[in-house]
C-alpha cells in the first residue's frame, strides 16, 4: 500500500544555519536531498518518516576541493559530480569506480554521499571506499561540529552516532597511498544492489606508498556494517600468502543468507575479490 502523501510534511531551509536551526528545535525531521531511497518507501508504502527538511538547494553542503593533503567532498555531492571531477580522479579513483556502478545515470545525477553514509546501509556503495581511505565524517549540528573518524560512525545495522539534529556536511579524506581497487559483485554491474564489494589499497613505492602504510581491506555487504579486515591485512602485510589471508578474512566477515545471496556465496566471492585484487595490483 502506497503512502498517502497528504500526512507528509516538508520544509525548505534557506540556508544552512536555517536547516540545522530546523532539525534542533522542530525535530524529528529527516534530512533528503537526492531522495533516492525516500521515494522508493514512499512508492511500495514502506515510508515511516513523515516529517522531512529538504537540503537540496544548500550550497554550503556541495564542493569538491583540496585542503592541503586532504580532499573534502561536501555531503551533497552527486556520483555524476565525482565521476567528472579531476581531483576525485586523481585522489581517489577507486571512489570513481563505485561511483560509476551506482545505479543508472538519473540515480547519479540525484544521488548523495551524505545521503548513501546516513542511509547506513551495508550495501552502500562508496562505504567501503571511505572505510578503506580511513576518511573522516564531519557532523554540523546549530551548536556544534564533530569530525568521526568513518570507522567509528556505524554502531549496528542501519545505525549510527549521528543525532537527530546534526547533519553530515562533509567528508574529508587524507591522501591515500598505494594501488586503489575497488569491485562490486551484483546481479548487474549497476541499478543493482550489491552481493559484495571490496575497497582496497596495496602500499607501492611506485605510487608514493610505503610497507609502512599497510594493507587495506573493506567489504560491503558481508556484515551489519562495512567491514575492515585487520587480520587479512595484517597478513599481507606481513608477506603471507593470499590463501592465508583469504582463510583468515572468513572469519571476519558475518554474512547471511537473503533473497539477493547465501551467506557460503558471499565468503566464497569475498575471497575471490580479495584474491583478485591482490594479483592485479601485483
Amino acid at each position: 500500500m502506497r503512502t498517502a502523501t497528504s500526512r507528509l510534511t516538508l520544509r525548505r531551509p534557506r540556508n544552512l544555519t536555517d536547516a540545522l536551526t530546523m532539525l534542533r528545535d522542530e525535530g524529528p525531521l529527516t534530512a533528503i536531498a537526492g531522495c533516492t531511497d525516500i521515494y522508493v518507501g514512499l512508492q511500495f508504502g514502506t515510508l515511516e518518516a513523515q516529517r522531512f527538511v529538504d537540503l537540496w538547494a544548500l550550497d554550503e553542503l556541495r564542493g569538491i576541493e583540496q585542503r592541503g593533503d586532504t580532499i573534502r567532498l561536501g555531503a551533497l555531492t552527486t556520483y555524476s559530480e565525482l565521476i567528472r571531477s579531476p581531483l576525485v580522479q586523481q585522489w581517489l579513483p577507486m571512489l570513481v569506480s563505485a561511483a560509476r556502478e551506482v545505479g543508472g545515470r538519473q540515480i547519479q545525477n540525484r544521488g548523495t554521499l551524505g545521503g548513501n553514509i546516513a542511509n547506513s546501509s551495508p550495501a552502500g556503495d562508496t562505504l567501503p571506499v571511505f572505510a578503506a581511505a580511513e576518511a573522516t565524517l564531519v557532523l554540523r549540528s546549530a551548536d556544534n561540529e564533530r569530525r568521526i573518524p568513518f570507522a567509528e560512525f556505524y554502531t549496528g545495522y542501519r545505525a549510527s552516532v549521528l543525532r537527530h539534529d546534526e547533519l553530515i556536511g562533509a567528508i574529508e579524506v587524507p591522501r591515500v597511498h598505494g594501488r586503489q581497487w575497488w569491485r562490486k559483485v551484483g546481479a548487474r554491474r549497476a541499478q543493482a544492489i550489491s552481493k559484495v564489494m571490496l575497497a582496497a589499497v596495496r602500499p607501492s613505492p611506485a605510487t608514493g606508498g610505503r610497507a609502512a602504510d599497510g594493507v587495506r581491506l573493506a567489504l560491503g555487504s558481508v556484515a551489519p556494517t562495512v567491514r575492515r579486515l585487520p587480520r587479512a591485512e595484517a597478513v599481507l602485510g606481513a608477506g603471507g600468502t593470499i590463501d592465508e589471508a583469504c582463510r583468515i578474512l572468513v572469519e571476519e566477515i558475518e554474512p547471511i543468507d537473503d533473497v539477493r545471496s547465501t551467506a557460503d556465496y558471499r565468503r566464497t566471492v569475498s575471497a575471490n575479490l580479495v584474491a583478485r585484487f591482490w594479483s592485479d595490483t601485483a
